[in-house]
């Protein structure tokens, strides 16, 4: 995409969220649901496949246009970008990196317009970080396969039309390399989804269990027509989300610090400003110091993604560092705020509840560091250190 192309993507959506998804923020918390106005607005604007290839209706953004985007969408409700996330994140992402060019022509097009929306179903009750453990079983049968077992935490399954199904179909001894993955249409016999989950944030962003009993797919619902690649393609579209999630922290920080400062230049103790006050410039300084850093990480880390050197650790360094980072900063917002920041009627009381979730999900801090540790072990004994 040429630099003005995008530059005016980037400014057109700013420019929304500030002027209708920003406002719209206290109904989204109250009635836990994005208003069908700004849906259909999103849908416009081609959101709902902006990573999705251009030839399926996408805007196919590189991972630098994409960070850039998820830094600006990080500004508001974290919901706002959930609904069209998946689309283009880790359910998309299977469906364009390893589905047949048929199962690419079912799905792409719908999701990218938004008249369809993918879920990515991975987790299990017994099976979160480490996806090895995994019980959901895929059997061959006549003329496919019966699927069966439970999922737990799937972004968008209430809403979900399709669901990317990761299903073992080798022995449980076979580990990793017994799992595949499935597009599993929502309305089979035997798909139910569970009720919304009540979440401690992120209000208007649905997750729930789906359980599969005994749902009968044909041989064309397995991803890329071939068994045993399911770990694989939960990993690489995991890392690709990572990076994705580390700029929507970096976004969410710089939202909060605007809030603070804002704050703090306006509300007085004994006639002063408390922005006069030393110790409340020190959190101020603190924040945007933090959030350069996290904005300086994704935006490197996006670059060695697009030119390949790097697309296993620096997204998990970026998710690690700025997941922590948007979370430090959240609570120095309420700390400036005072008793009024832990009222419910205040933004960053919100975006305090909201930022706690980007620690856990796309893997957790300590599964980072995990996935960073290993990386630089295997490069030391590669090279013989």
């Amino acid at each position: 995409m040429e630099p003005s192309e995008f530059s005016a993507i980037l400014d057109a959506v700013r420019t929304f969220i500030d002027r209708e998804v920003v406002p719209a923020e206290d109904e989204i918390e109250e009635t836990d649901a994005i208003p069908e106005r700004i849906r259909a607005a999103a849908a416009d604007m081609g959101l709902f496949g902006y990573a999705l290839p251009e030839e399926f209706g996408g805007l196919g953004l590189s991972m630098t246009e994409e960070v850039q985007l998820a830094m600006t969408l990080g500004r508001t409700a974290p919901s706002f970008r959930s609904m069209f996330g998946t689309n283009n994140g880790i359910a998309g992402q299977v469906l364009v990196n390893f589905g047949t060019d048929e199962q690419k022509e079912a799905y792409l097009p719908g999701l990218a317009a938004g008249e369809l929306v993918a879920s990515f179903a991975l987790t299990e009750p017994d099976a979160g970080s480490d996806p090895s453990g995994i019980r959901t079983k895929a059997v061959r049968v006549d003329g496919g396969y019966r699927i069966s077992g439970q999922k737990r935490f799937i972004t968008n399954a209430p809403e979900a039309d399709v669901f990317m199904v990761f299903a073992r179909t080798g022995e449980v001894a076979d580990g990793t390399k017994g799992i595949s993955v499935f597009a599993v249409d929502a309305d089979r016999a035997g798909v139910t989804v569970g009720p919304p989950d009540r979440k401690m944030g992120q209000r208007g962003a649905h997750t729930a269990e789906v359980f599969l009993d005994d749902v009968e797919v044909g041989p064309e619902a397995l991803i890329g027509g071939v068994e045993g690649e399911g770990f694989g393609a939960a990993m690489r579209s995991l890392a690709k989300s990572r990076l994705h999630i580390a700029a929507l922290s970096v976004g969410m920080a710089e939202r909060l610090i605007e809030e603070s400062v804002d704050h703090a230049v306006t509300q007085t103790q004994g006639g002063t400003p408390i922005a006069d006050f030393q110790l409340v410039q020190a959190m101020l300084a603190d924040s945007r110091t933090e959030a350069y850093a996290g904005r300086a990480m994704v935006m490197e880390a996006a670059r060695s993604y697009d030119d390949g050197s790097d697309r296993w650790m620096a997204p998990s360094c970026a998710k690690l560092f700025c997941t922590e980072m948007v979370g430090r900063v959240a609570d120095r917002a309420v700390q400036v705020h005072g008793g009024l920041g832990y009222m419910r009627d205040t933004k960053v009381e919100r975006f305090y509840r909201d930022a706690r979730l980007y620690r856990l999900y796309e893997g957790t801090s300590e599964i980072q560091k995990v996935i960073i540790a290993k990386q630089l072990i295997r490069a030391a004994r590669r090279e013989g250190r």
